[in-house]
């Protein structure tokens, strides 16, 4: 119930408008909102929404209420379940070397659906790109195929993310911010003097952190 309520709130105020103004636009009840948000007694029954996802629950469904998301595309072979990702190749690099994700991307792979439930993903929240730089080598070599968690652009310190910047273009690295001085993009090649540390300050910090694209949750690597 909570969730659903945070998540009235937030589109009540990305439109601009008040719960009344809403509900009424909604059904005619400038009530609506307000009497949904109301507490029942612990004496009284559960809230009809708590018991929608209490069933959703039981019957493994998932109980959503939010933005609209873009369907991922699903298709079976063999009786398994595949979604398709979107792959933006280097073919979609701007001549600043960003990617222009505004465009439709170049082509599809497809996942099981299997492998999305057991990572706790959203097939239509990944994205496909392909690494530039050798710079996280081992792990990811230049060429490979990358996917990242579109959802997952909070930044946590260690963890990979793709981004990208007007300066340096797309970039993937194991980002570390240090509070109010400096954003710090490491490089996982142990060759630091081709692939040095790049630090951020000041407002760069900020339009790094605007351009994450995702954290980076698998790779493949293409042998040749």
């Amino acid at each position: 119930m909570d969730d659903l309520v945070s998540a009235i709130e937030a589109a009540l105020e990305r439109k601009g408008l008040s719960a009344s103004a809403a509900s009424q636009l909604a059904v005619g009840n400038p009530s609506m909102i307000k009497n949904l948000k109301n507490r029942r007694t612990e004496r009284e029954r559960s809230h009809p929404v708590d018991n929608l996802k209490a069933l959703a629950d039981v019957l493994d469904l998932e109980f959503y209420f939010g933005p609209r998301r873009e369907p991922s595309v699903v298709h079976e072979m063999s009786g398994e379940l595949f979604s398709l990702v979107p792959h933006y190749s280097t073919a979609l690099l701007s001549g600043d070397h960003v990617l222009e994700l505004a465009r439709a991307p170049d082509e599809h792979f497809a996942f099981p659906n299997e492998w999305f439930l057991r990572g706790r993903l959203k097939p239509e929240q990944c994205i496909l790109f392909t690494a530039l730089s050798a710079n996280m080598a081992p792990a990811i070599s230049d060429g490979d195929l990358v996917m990242a968690d579109r959802k997952a652009t909070a930044l946590r310190n260690g963890k990979v993310y793709a981004y990208q910047t007007e300066e340096d273009g797309f970039c993937i690295a194991r980002l570390e911010l240090v509070p109010g001085r400096v954003l710090i993009a490491r490089s996982d090649n142990p060759d630091t003097k081709q692939f040095p540390p790049k630090y951020y300050s000041g407002e760069e910090i900020e339009f790094v952190q605007a351009g994450i694209l995702g954290e980076v949750i698998w790779s493949g690597h293409t042998w040749r």
